[in-house]
């Protein structure tokens, strides 16, 4: 499980996501704006480096989603549990 801090408006919450659920949005969002490559699945993944390796990826992944496009996708709000930003949300891991 990978901890994502999300920074909204001035206020900070952190959502708790699986690999399996990056993957997941990435399907239901790249036909629909701007997502950068999704980082692999390397084996075998229960291995320190691997791990840091993948959060790493998965980092610059949700954080290229948030740059590349003005307009969020409500997946991608969802995702990150955002009801209601004024601003863009911005995204990273602890």
């Amino acid at each position: 499980v990978f901890r994502v801090e999300v920074l909204c408006n001035g206020r900070r919450h952190t959502v708790a996501k699986r690999y399996s659920e990056f993957q997941a949005l990435h399907k239901r969002i790249k036909k629909t704006c701007k997502v950068p490559d999704f980082p692999p699945r390397r084996v075998p993944n229960w291995m320190p480096k691997v791990l840091e390796q993948r959060r790493q990826g998965l980092e610059l992944y949700i954080r290229g989603v948030l740059y590349h496009n003005k307009e969020l996708p409500q997946d991608v709000l969802d995702f990150l549990k955002v009801r209601c930003c004024q601003q863009d949300p911005k995204a990273t891991s602890p």
